[in-house]
C-alpha cells in the first residue's frame, strides 16, 4: 500500500497530513507508529486525516492521531496545519473554513501573511467534562505525587490538560512529573501537561509533556489552556504571548459563562504559523 504524503509543522510541533478526500486508508495503530518512528518511517508527533464532512455547513472533518496509534480530540497546531494543507492542494479557496472535529465545529481563517488565526471554541472548566477527578469546580486543584502535593488548573481545550505555574520552564522537571500527571488517576482519560512560566501580564513561557507522544516544540491547546489557567488566576491580561519551545503563540480570551458554548463571546482564539516541510510516498 502506498500513502501520499505532506510533512507539516507549526512551531516544531510535527504532523504527517494524509488527504482521504476522495479515497479511504485504513490505517491501523500499528501503522501510525511505524509512520511516527523517526528512524524507519516519516517522523511526527501527530497524524491528521483529512476529509470531507458529510454536513452541508462544514468544510472538511479531520482525525488527529497521536504517534503512539491512539487517536485524540484535538490539536491546535494541528488546526493551523491543516488550514495551510486545504488551501495548498487547493481543495478550497475559503479564506474561513470550519472543519469538524471530534469534539465539534472549530473555524480557522488564514491571513494574507499566511499565519492562521483559528476559534478553538470556549474552554471547558467542569471537571467532570474535561474529564477531572474533583467534586466541585475550582480555579486549581491539589494534586498528590511521587514529589508531594502539586497545585495545577484543569482544563479542556477539546482535550484534558492540567496546567502548573514553576518559576522558571528551564529548571521545572517535566521528563518526571509529565508523564506521572499525564497518566495520574485524577485524569480519567491521560492528559497533556502544560509547565507555565509567568513572565508577565503580556508574555508567559510554556513547555509541555503531550499525552501519548511526550514533550514536543509546541502545542496549540495547550497554550491555550495555559492561557485560561493564567487568566482565570488574574496572573496575566486576556490577549498574551505564549513562547515555546518552537516559537510564540498569540492567544486572546475573555472569560465569561466558559461552558455555555452556545454563546459566541469565551471563544479562545489563536494565531500562530504553520509551515509546509515536503510531500511524498511511502509504502506499507
Amino acid at each position: 500500500m502506498n500513502i501520499s504524503f505532506t510533512k507539516m509543522h507549526g512551531l516544531g510541533n510535527d504532523f504527517m497530513v494524509i488527504d482521504q478526500t476522495s479515497t479511504t486508508i485504513d490505517l491501523t495503530p500499528a501503522h501510525i507508529q511505524f509512520l511516527s518512528d523517526r528512524h524507519l518511517g516519516i517522523g511526527f508527533d501527530q497524524l491528521l486525516v483529512v476529509s470531507l464532512s458529510p454536513s452541508d455547513n462544514v468544510d472538511f472533518r479531520y482525525q488527529i492521531f497521536n504517534a503512539d496509534g491512539g487517536e485524540v480530540e484535538q490539536c491546535g497546531n494541528g488546526a493551523r496545519c491543516f488550514a495551510r494543507f486545504v488551501q495548498e492542494r487547493n481543495l478550497t479557496n475559503k479564506p474561513s473554513i470550519v472543519v469538524e472535529t471530534n469534539t465539534g465545529i472549530i473555524t480557522l481563517n488564514v491571513q494574507d501573511d499566511g499565519q492562521v488565526t483559528v476559534d478553538m471554541g470556549p474552554p471547558v472548566l467542569d471537571p467532570l467534562h474535561i474529564p477531572f477527578n474533583a467534586i466541585e469546580q475550582a480555579i486549581t486543584y491539589s494534586v498528590p505525587t511521587s514529589q508531594g502535593d502539586i497545585t495545577l488548573a484543569a482544563v479542556s481545550m477539546g482535550n484534558p490538560h492540567g496546567v502548573l505555574v514553576v518559576d522558571n520552564v528551564d529548571s521545572a522537571d517535566v521528563e518526571g512529573l509529565g508523564p506521572e500527571l499525564e497518566k495520574h488517576a485524577a485524569f480519567p482519560n491521560r492528559a497533556n501537561i502544560g509547565f507555565m512560566q509567568i513572565v508577565s501580564r503580556d508574555h508567559i513561557r510554556l513547555r509541555v509533556f503531550e499525552r501519548g507522544v511526550g514533550e514536543t516544540r509546541a502545542c496549540g491547546t495547550g497554550a491555550c489552556a495555559a492561557a485560561v489557567a493564567a487568566i482565570q488566576q488574574g496572573l496575566i491580561n486576556n490577549q498574551v504571548t505564549v513562547s515555546l519551545p518552537g516559537g510564540d503563540l498569540v492567544i486572546e480570551w475573555h472569560p465569561g459563562t466558559a461552558n455555555d458554548t452556545t454563546k459566541s463571546a469565551d471563544r479562545v482564539m489563536m494565531t500562530g504559523p504553520a509551515t509546509t516541510v515536503y510531500e511524498g510516498t511511502i509504502s506499507l
